[in-house]
């Protein structure tokens, strides 16, 4: 674990802060905590143990590790029914999120022969993160009020504890040009999380067809928790703009479409 720059935001909070990071699950994962001993080694112990956590799912989800459980389950080693504990639970979590979407999100995606694999990365992400978030706060209210942020390759969560601090200042990119805002949030608990082709092309799989979903630039969603926002971005972000109707009935959330011309639509749920 390094200690990560600075953000020029720090010049506007006096509060002592730190940011910590680590590359897992195939992208860096930031960890920034504000409170009074932030920069001291007790919160940096409670930020390795979420690390250590988040590798730890990453050895049990990775299907790019050819003997994770998941990895075994995909090639039909071994049977879902028999997997440990907690690939059950986000097996169940992924069933549930296709419900939620009427199939737009799905963990059973096939794979290059047309063959449906387990593929629970499109949901077991968000709930890694949010899992390591609540527990990175558990162990800090043992010491007093910290607020802490967790950016987990630009899917974001946080939780403030504090009442002296500020929102933390979250931007919405455009797709069309990453070093452009198309719209600015201000959170002090809950979850930000984008689908899109800006940082990774073509990647998010349309279940319906099997083909790579292309009806928007990007969705991204704003919610309570980190698990269902990303869950809800990567379905907005396979139905386009046919997922109005069922965007806005989504209780607590809201959203930010980015079209193939650059219009941007914001939906409040």
């Amino acid at each position: 674990m390094r200690r990560a720059p600075a953000s020029t935001l720090a010049a506007l909070d006096p509060m002592p802060r730190r940011a910590f990071v680590a590359q897992i699950m195939g992208l860096p994962i930031a960890f920034h905590v504000r409170g009074p001993l932030a920069r001291g080694a007790v919160v940096e112990k409670a930020v390795e143990r979420a690390f250590d956590e988040l590798r730890a799912d990453d050895d049990l989800f990775s299907m790019w590790k050819p003997d994770s459980p998941v990895s075994r389950i995909r090639d039909g080693r071994d049977s879902l029914d028999d997997a440990p504990l907690r690939i059950r639970r986000v097996a169940a979590l992924c069933d549930e999120a296709r419900q939620r979407t009427g199939g737009a999100f799905s963990a059973w995606l096939p794979d290059g022969r047309g063959v449906p694999r387990f593929d629970p990365t499109g949901l077991v992400k968000g709930w890694a993160v949010e899992q390591a978030l609540r527990g990175v706060v558990a162990r800090l209210d043992t010491l007093g009020a910290y607020d802490v942020l967790v950016n987990a390759g630009g899917d974001i969560a946080v939780h403030c504890s504090r009442t002296d601090t500020p929102a933390w200042a979250i931007a919405v990119e455009d797709p069309r040009d990453r070093r452009r805002v198309v719209q600015r949030l201000e959170l002090r608990t809950g979850a930000v999380a984008t689908s899109g082709t800006a940082a990774r092309g073509r990647h998010i799989t349309d279940p319906s067809t099997g083909e790579p979903a292309n009806k928007l630039l990007s969705a991204t969603v704003i919610g309570p928790e980190l698990m269902w926002a990303d869950v809800y971005a990567t379905a907005a972000f396979v139905l386009g703009r046919s997922g109005l109707g069922w965007l806005a009935t989504r209780p607590a959330h809201a959203a930010v479409l980015v079209d193939h011309d650059g219009s941007v639509t914001t939906i409040r749920g």
